[in-house]
């Protein structure tokens, strides 16, 4: 099975560098080559990314140092799906467009409602660092603000772990909200401000860069396994109670028989990837005492929490309180 991977471009040194913090000593740090960024866009496991996220906060011996990086962001660092998405009408169509080319960059998924509740699934293991999450989420008022060129504030912004102490009054002023705590990571914005005019947008150059973006994306979909496609709509789908193999088949563009023809051929099937990817997802969901049981369960897609008490049982000889208990 290919692993996940992050993307990174030279424009992360360049990043580093506008809040000064060389990038070697970050690299050399996090156990990676020091000319990493010199033959072009490095892809790096979770753990060498998280490693390297890690390396910096602790370099830069600054709290700060997250609301710091949003603040410098800018069109200079940003990769061609980034940059695609400032062509965008407003944040909505932006919103749309990084949630169907994110795999280009990361595995991390990204689910989206009406009202423009961004919300971030990463991998279940290892766990990301939480001041990445918050940086990840803070991109999103960033790029708000880039393309309208107004200080937008965000309706609400949540994560499991939220910021504390200084960095936790840092983030505050950066974003005029504070992080309150929440079963995801997730972003709200203002119906407003998920409107509001994109100064950015630029048809003709949507029209250049979308071509490329498809043919990558495709390149990508022909390199992943069904399964591991499977797995990545899944954990996009669970959330919203729309984890079913016909909701699935839609995500991926398949007919329901093309797709179990498909994982047949993996040796698998929806069933068992469903479970696995629950199981794997719920060990991380109860490895945080601020989500309850009955929340592991919906983010899991189940209707009702003993449906979900029975499948953990069956996947651990346990329950889910137990379980947490001795993690």
């Amino acid at each position: 099975m290919t692993p996940a991977r992050f993307t990174l471009s030279a424009a992360t040194a360049a990043m580093f560098a506008d809040v000064g913090i060389p990038a070697a000593p970050v690299l050399r740090a996090a156990g990676l080559p020091e000319d990493l960024f010199l033959h072009g866009p490095a892809a790096l496991t979770p753990q060498q990314f998280y490693r390297c996220w890690t390396a910096m906060e602790e370099l830069a011996g600054d709290p700060a140092i997250g609301p710091r990086l949003a603040a410098r962001m800018s069109t200079e660092t940003f990769q061609p799906p980034i940059f695609a998405a400032l062509c965008s009408a407003d944040l909505c169509g932006a919103a749309e467009r990084i949630a169907l080319y994110k795999r280009l960059l990361g595995p991390q998924q990204l689910t989206l409602t009406d009202d423009l509740t961004l919300t971030m699934h990463w991998p279940a293991e290892p766990p990301p660092p939480p001041g990445l999450v918050a940086y990840e989420l803070a991109f999103w008022v960033a790029l708000a603000r880039l393309g309208t060129r107004t200080r937008i504030t965000p309706a609400r912004i949540l994560m499991p772990d939220p910021p504390r102490g200084p960095a936790a009054d840092a983030w505050r002023d950066y974003l005029g909200v504070p992080f309150a705590p929440g079963a995801a990571p997730a972003v709200v914005f203002t119906a407003a401000d998920a409107r509001r005019p994109f100064l950015t947008s630029n048809a003709e150059m949507w029209q250049l860069l979308e071509p490329d973006l498809r043919r990558r994306l495709a390149d990508l979909d022909r390199a992943e396994s069904t399964t591991e496609r499977v797995r990545a709509a899944l954990i996009e789908l669970l959330p919203a109670g729309r984890g079913t193999a016909g909701g699935v088949a839609r995500r991926l563009a398949l007919s329901d028989r093309t797709l179990q023809r498909r994982l047949a051929g993996e040796h698998t099937t929806f069933q068992a990837v469903l479970e696995h990817t629950r199981s794997t997802l719920a060990r991380g969901y109860l490895s945080r005492p601020d989500v309850s049981v009955p929340e592991v369960a919906l983010l899991l897609g189940y209707d009702e929490p003993s449906s979900f008490y029975r499948a953990f049982r069956r996947w651990s000889g346990t329950t889910p309180q137990r379980s947490r208990a001795a993690s």
